[in-house]
């Protein structure tokens, strides 16, 4: 397999079919990015409670938000790099998605809790790889490559 790909849903919520769309998904999108064989990534479903504490703990905003990712390669204030042996598999790092708030936004947005989660994992994904929207350029960039994939997967608004 391309990618070892570590899945855990706290709040059991999940369905074997979900479980599996998000995987493929994943797997899909890595081998259009490219990325080395042997990758691996963790993404882990929450319920709203948790990914506030979360993104309080780790982005100061007291409030639930729908996913977050944490690049083991994106360098953080006063890390320092670390230098991984070419031959060792690339540790992406994690992503953490909630249910509640993929759910809400599937209805707010008109479409499936399908398109909604494999959206946040994939948007997740496109973060540990390096892609951003922090200004307008890159934000085209990002969300381009989003519907780029998704579109190619068969995973569309409707």
């Amino acid at each position: 397999m391309m990618i070892e790909i570590d899945m855990l849903d706290e709040t059991t919520k999940l369905t074997d079919e979900q479980w599996e769309d998000i995987k493929n998904l994943l797997i899909f999108a890595v081998e259009k990015e490219s990325v080395k064989a042997g990758a691996e990534l963790s993404v882990t479903f929450v319920d709203n409670d948790r990914i506030q504490e979360i993104n309080r703990e780790y982005r100061d905003k007291d409030r639930p938000t729908d996913v977050i990712s944490f690049a083991m390669e994106e360098l953080g204030e006063g890390e320092i790099e670390i230098h991984y042996d070419e031959e060792a598999p690339r540790m992406l790092g994690d992503i953490i998605i909630s249910i509640p708030k993929a759910e809400e936004q599937a209805e707010e947005y008109g479409h499936s809790v399908k398109r909604e989660l494999g959206f946040l994992a994939l948007h997740g994904l496109l973060h540990l790889l390096g892609y951003d929207h922090e200004n307008e350029t890159d934000e085209k960039i990002m969300f381009d490559k989003q519907k780029e994939i998704l579109d190619a997967y068969g995973l569309t608004r409707s």
